[in-house]
């Protein structure tokens, strides 16, 4: 059973401890593995495209007119998430991860609780997230949010693309 009460959700940058190095950490380990999965395996950031690598030593331009949302245990950053800036009344989810070593504490579930309630505050109709085929757990978890699959908007092969009324 997992504890949402123990997860505090925060926006990045804000009045918040200082945690570029926890985002830092969480969005390479998320690229790695990604890139790793699609059988392109790099050793360390060095080796990682130009645009993913900018997401990890500059977060605050990359996703600049994007809101961050971080998962905090304590003072540990232990999940991030991007919810992108609106346009025609969508909105995008990306960058979802959860350490590895703090999954089954329902990190996940209370980034994207966060990411669909920003969502209506701001007056979204829809959000839409992609995700590889193989990460069946997160398409699981997705769809008990009330996700569906739709139309590509991506073609990249073995990428689902998913969305729901905000």
């Amino acid at each position: 059973m997992t504890d949402h009460r123990e997860v505090a959700i925060v926006r990045w940058p804000g009045r918040t401890p200082p945690i570029q190095d926890g985002l830092a950490d969480l969005l390479a380990a998320y690229h790695l593995r990604t890139e790793a999965e699609k059988g392109q395996p790099v050793a360390s950031v060095d080796g990682l495209p130009d645009r993913y690598r900018a997401e990890i030593t500059d977060p605050r331009t990359a996703f600049a007119g994007d809101v961050v949302l971080v998962a905090l245990l304590g003072d540990v950053a232990v999940g991030c998430l991007v919810l992108t800036s609106t346009t025609n009344r969508k909105t995008e989810i990306k960058r979802l991860w959860t350490d590895t070593e703090f999954r089954g504490r329902g990190v996940a579930s209370a980034l994207l609780g966060a990411a669909l309630a920003l969502a209506t505050e701001n007056g979204v109709d829809t959000v839409r997230l992609s995700v590889w085929a193989w990460r069946t757990g997160a398409i699981a978890l997705y769809e008990r949010l009330g996700f569906t699959v739709t139309e590509s908007w991506d073609e990249r092969d073995q990428l689902v693309c998913m969305q729901r009324a905000a």
